[in-house]
């Protein structure tokens, strides 16, 4: 046996990833157990997770790997700070103490932080983005593309997989990068940098493409190979504590959007405006590696490989036959890279081809805890009767994440205890009933908060812990980010969707299981709109229902999809089955279990603290149900120090 651990730390959204013979055993982020949103700290909870669910010791560990080499970053700092001096010596004085003292002993670090003798190995920033999106995709053979901010140097980079090799052929370097072009984009509109982006995504349909010529003529040379050259006058990255400057003001009459301030026009117009850029560069960029390497699919991976509108994009082209989509797509994946990264190009092992992977295994594993008999043929928890006339035959869709539910689940029994000595009042139903429950509670215009089985790993709620809602009502949308997400209003809803269904609701005929493509709402679905609802400009447009699935539906008809396999989540497809059968929808709203400024919850505690904080309707922790009405007041003074736990 060899036992590989995967680290990435100090930068945003640390993560640990264990790999066993090649096997992704376990992976989750940090900021899943420290609930401190995209915490950067060593991984130290999320290390220790993953050494568990593998049945071992750091001393055990063969290998450990780090997502990026520590030296080459402080080079590429300290050559930025002596180009750009004396301008960027608030940050020079702020960064240089931290790297001298403490990052440039990572080795040293890492070995204290998880009792580990051995050697500590370093795999190149995007080399780990390629290979987190390479080996685990379904294809023997495919393009790598990676784009994000910047990791030593690089800021995106093409390569070419192979079985076990993956060559990377090209790359562009600091500072000019389409990560940082758009989160510049993401600060000047007031969101916060490796957060926000999804906000500036989701605001852009409200706004008209008026600064995209601009953008060209001053910002970004777009060549044709998709490779860009940023004008360094405009931006502040390189050598301060802030993405733009004066210049960039002056190019667009005013000084940034404060956070927290009112959207305007411009907000949405710039926010459009950068997104059609993007998309332009990403199409480049695709088009150049098709023509670079012949590859019939292309892998992603980086920050900006989570703009799933990009990605829609991309797909719609038909530059290559498929597309799949590292699901931890930022730095969190990159923990997963590094180790397979040993595993194939280290110590190169063979890697096992699509076809001998099979469909993906259940993720819900221990059923003997979880009160189940062991003399029931089971598909994840849920009788495999009960589920059989759910599904329809469809082609196999192989990958090596395990649909990305690689973080912990939590024991059916364990979950009742931890109830009954808080004296919550509960119901606990037959597994087999829960799915009917649930599909009760949405068709009734209740929200449900949904923990299953093992947590997502990456950004995405899969049905592992959602929150879920009827996607036909036309007041949900407003509902859900108001009264329980506390988000902006102008944000839409992600859908779930059957995957033998999906073409019949969405202009969409594959897979999407990680909520990384967009498509659009099927003409046959959408709702005619009158004259004056056409006429209506900027966020007017938010609350005019635009198809039969409102809830799920953006201002230009499009969704960001979820396609669910039985195979995948046996117990959220037979969610959306019931429901579908109750209401003829088989579409959900699904939103990750959290509020804003919190991470996705992890625990039975942490779904309880969110459920009851918010004005979610029911709870269901695993085949428990609670309702909201049922329960005592939330005491804030409670005492919470005590994590749930399986001890």
């Amino acid at each position: 046996m060899t036992a590989i651990l995967g680290l990435s730390a100090y930068y945003h959204d640390s993560a640990a990833c264990l790999l066993v013979d090649g096997t992704i055993v376990a992976a989750a982020q940090e900021e899943r157990f420290t609930r401190k949103k995209h915490d950067a700290e060593f991984p130290a909870h999320a290390a220790r997770y993953c050494l568990d669910a593998g049945g071992l010791t750091a001393d055990r560990l063969d290998h450990v790997a780090f997502y990026d080499k520590p030296l080459l970053k402080f080079e590429r700092l300290f050559e930025t700070y002596l180009d750009y001096a004396p301008r960027g010596f608030a940050s020079f004085c702020k960064a240089m103490p931290l790297w001298i003292t403490d990052r440039l002993w990572m080795s040293e670090r890492i070995a204290k932080a998880l009792g580990f003798s051995g050697r500590i190995l370093f795999s190149d920033h995007h080399e780990s983005h390629a290979a987190s999106a390479f080996y685990p995709s379904p294809y023997e053979e495919a393009a790598v593309l990676t784009m994000d901010g910047v990791g030593e140097w690089a800021t995106s980079s093409l390569g070419m997989g192979r079985g076990n090799r993956l060559d990377m052929q090209a790359e562009l370097k600091f500072p000019h990068s389409i990560g940082l072009l758009y989160s510049a984009f993401t600060y000047f509109c007031g969101f916060k940098v490796n957060s926000g982006e999804y906000k500036l995504m989701g605001l852009a349909p409200y706004g008209e493409p008026k600064y995209a010529g601009l953008i060209r003529e001053k910002l970004v040379h777009v060549c044709e190979d998709g490779s860009i050259r940023l004008d360094m006058d405009y931006f502040d990255f390189a050598d301060r504590l802030r993405m733009t400057g004066a210049g960039f003001e002056r190019l667009f009459g005013g000084p940034a959007r404060a956070p927290e301030s009112k959207l305007t026009q411009r907000e949405m117009d710039l926010a459009r405006s950068i997104q059609d850029v993007t998309e332009e560069i990403v199409l480049r960029m695709a088009r150049h590696a098709k023509k670079t390497t012949g590859a019939r699919y292309l892998c992603m991976a980086g920050g900006v490989a989570l703009n799933c509108v990009a990605n829609g994009r991309l797909l719609e082209a038909g530059i290559f036959d498929d597309i799949w989509i590292q699901p931890a797509a930022g730095d969190a994946g990159g923990a997963v890279g590094a180790a397979l990264s040993i595993w194939h190009r280290h110590l190169g092992k063979p890697r096992e081809s699509a076809e001998k992977r099979g469909t993906w295994e259940s993720p819900l594993r221990g059923e003997e805890k979880r009160g189940i008999s062991s003399n029931e043929k089971r598909a994840g928890g849920v009788r495999e009767a009960d589920l059989r006339a759910y599904a329809s035959p469809l082609p196999p869709y192989e990958d090596g994440m395990s649909g990305a539910f690689l973080g912990p689940s939590y024991p059916s029994k364990k979950i009742q205890a931890w109830l009954e000595s808080r004296r919550y009042p509960f119901r606990t139903l037959p597994v087999s009933e829960i799915p009917g429950e649930v599909a009760r509670f949405l068709a009734e215009g209740k929200v449900v908060g949904l923990l299953q089985g093992r947590m997502e790993f990456g950004p995405r709620a899969l049905g592992g812990r959602s929150i879920l809602g009827d996607p036909r009502s036309p007041a949900m949308q407003s509902v859900m980010n108001l009264k329980i997400k506390f988000r902006e209003s102008f944000r839409p809803f992600a859908p779930s969707v059957l995957r033998e269904e999906a073409a019949r609701w969405f202009t969409f005929a594959s897979d999407s299981p990680y909520m990384l493509l967009c498509a659009d709402v099927t003409p046959e679905k959408r709702r005619a709109m009158t004259a004056e609802e056409n006429a209506l400009w900027g966020i007017e447009k938010l609350n005019v229902p635009r198809s039969s699935i409102p809830a799920v539906t953006h201002v230009d008809y499009s969704a960001r999809l979820q396609t669910v396999r039985r195979e995948t989540n046996p117990v959220y497809h037979a969610i959306l089955s019931a429901f579908q059968e109750r209401t003829g929808c088989p579409v959900v709203v699904n939103t990750s279990f959290n509020v804003r400024g919190e991470p996705i919850v992890c625990t039975p505690e942490d779904a309880y603290r969110c459920f009851m904080r918010t004005a979610m309707d029911a709870l269901v922790l695993e085949n428990h149900v609670l309702l909201r009405d049922d329960q005592p007041a939330l005491l804030e003074d409670d005492d919470w120090t005590k994590r749930f736990t399986l001890d």
